[in-house]
């Protein structure tokens, strides 16, 4: 049987700690070295000389380029749904739905707005990456499906329009929300003020759903 000491556990887990830390170091310099080269220009030995390692030190946390920039892409695409889950769904929310619906979308612009550069890389890589499409396309289906059991609640609650089907509904708002920000903040196909981006997307997703101001309610 073999005896661990505390003195061999601390060392552990300092060990442990230092290879997140490393972990960490690569993940941010080859976020920013895929946002100013691109993918396909963006070199292993670039991100490690970003993150002050050696060329080999990559090896040892991710065996590819694709490798991490899937996981840096599924990083930003958590972050970007976040207020789906803090705020559209929060069990203990207290606000009106309408309210809830634009502290969404000011969230989400907001992440997407700190994070356009990397999505339009993300965005190019996943026309021929087979494993980030299916990846993304698994991710947006289990969000379409949360939003479409959350319409079917307001539904219930006589809060939105009945008339909409809440699957297909989740997918258009789904588009909606993926797309104009894409056009807007990543490819500059728009020029317009932030706060009048953010209002101009609520109103869509409100009169989209049926769902004005004075029908407010805790749903």
């Amino acid at each position: 049987m073999t005896v661990t000491s505390e003195s061999d556990l601390k060392q552990t887990r300092s060990r442990s700690r230092k290879g997140e830390a490393t972990r960490a170091r690569l993940l941010r310099a080859a976020k920013e070295t895929f946002e100013e080269d691109g993918f396909l220009d963006a070199r292993i030995s670039d991100i490690s000389e970003r993150a002050g390692l050696s060329h080999g030190s990559f090896y040892t946390y991710f065996n590819s380029k694709e490798e991490v920039f899937r996981e840096i892409a599924l990083e930003v695409e958590e972050r970007l749904s976040a207020p789906l889950s803090d705020v559209i769904l929060s069990q203990g929310s207290r606000t009106t739905p309408h309210d809830r619906i634009r502290e969404a979308v000011r969230r989400h612009l907001e992440a997407y707005q700190r994070e356009a550069k990397i999505m339009g890389v993300i965005e190019q890589v996943s026309r021929h990456d087979e494993l980030l499409r299916a990846t993304r396309l698994e991710w947006r289906e289990r969000t379409q499906r949360l939003v479409a059991e959350s319409i079917s609640q307001l539904q219930r609650h006589g809060l939105c329009d009945l008339r909409l089907d809440p699957v297909i509904a989740s997918a258009v708002l789904g588009a909606m929300t993926e797309r104009f920000p894409e056009m807007w903040l990543s490819e500059g196909l728009l020029d317009c003020r932030f706060n009048d981006g953010v209002e101009q997307l609520t109103i869509m997703v409100l009169n989209a759903l049926g769902l004005h101001e004075d029908r407010g309610g805790s749903a």
